[in-house]
């Protein structure tokens, strides 16, 4: 057995996942993390990213670059021009990101669900009634992103994004044992709710969820970075206009995005629990 399948052996025993990824100083050691991984010494790059493909299936051939100052240049690299092609039909939602299809379905009035029997509340999550109103009985799907993945995160659709709102919140892993363990944890961790419309006028909203290690979201539109540190008002009013398939912003790390969108739509052929999706792949039709 090489090192690496022994690592996964160990790490997948449920109750040991849990205690490593929950049971620990969350915000401590997601804060530390964001310092770390800025650090541009050589050796501690070098270091970090063979430990990092060590514990992970970390691929870098589709990267841009071939040399990074920091752990976190690497964490938010860009690919390749050309990797990543949008669905061209105007009726297709795309992918925002890469990512593993998680739970996703209809919304059950105002309850979508973390995993199956484990509804959440759409209010708890937006923190918006107006919002929940407009996604009442549609449709979602959860994206989640491993920490090895393209970690930036695209616009899915033309669209105008009119408003950002941040809810601050903890840090939990957002793994599938966390999922099975953790009531409502979308609703408890730090997120942003990001308001869009079509072009054709429908509204789909983007909840890009933040986790143990990840506790920063960068936004280019808003020129900024949410996290736990921002002060202020936590709503951002937009003007933007956005065209399938540019870059909105990145995590700095490996989270969840969260896609509500009308009832109107359906899930495309392909989309199922567990699959791997890639940025730009059609996700969601339009009746």
């Amino acid at each position: 057995m090489t090192v690496k399948a022994l690592i996964a052996s160990f790490t997948q025993q449920e109750d040991l996942n849990f205690l490593l990824t929950n049971r620990i100083p969350r915000a401590a050691l997601t804060r530390f993390m964001g310092w770390f991984s800025k650090v541009e010494n050589p050796l501690v790059r070098d270091v970090s990213i063979a430990l990092w493909k060590l514990f992970s299936d970390l691929d870098l051939s589709e990267a841009r670059k071939t040399h990074f100052q920091s752990l976190h240049d690497c964490f938010t690299r860009e690919l390749k021009p050309g990797l990543r092609p949008f669905d061209p039909d105007p009726a297709i939602v795309a992918s925002p990101s890469d990512g593993i299809v998680g739970a996703h379905g209809r919304i059950a009035d105002t309850e979508p669900f973390q995993v199956k029997g484990a509804p959440y509340s759409l209010l708890d999550l937006v923190g918006d009634s107006a919002l929940v109103d407009q996604h009442r009985n549609g449709s979602f799907v959860t994206l989640r992103l491993t920490s090895s993945m393209y970690h930036r995160f695209h616009a899915p659709y033309d669209a105008h994004i009119e408003r950002v709102t941040l809810i601050h919140g903890d840090v939990w892993n957002v793994n599938p044992i966390a999922l099975k363990r953790v009531e409502r944890l979308f609703c408890k961790n730090e997120r942003a709710v990001i308001r869009t419309h079509l072009s054709t006028g429908e509204a789909v909203t983007l909840v890009p969820v933040a986790a143990i290690l990840v506790a920063s979201i960068r936004l280019h539109f808003l020129d900024m970075v949410l996290n736990a540190q921002t002060r202020g008002p936590v709503n951002f009013p937009c003007d933007v206009n956005v065209t399938k398939g540019e870059e909105l912003g990145w995590f700095e790390h490996g989270s969840t995005i969260i896609i509500l969108a009308p009832g109107d739509f359906t899930f495309c052929d392909g989309i199922t629990e567990g699959t791997r999706i890639r940025a730009g792949q059609a996700l969601l039709n339009r009746k």
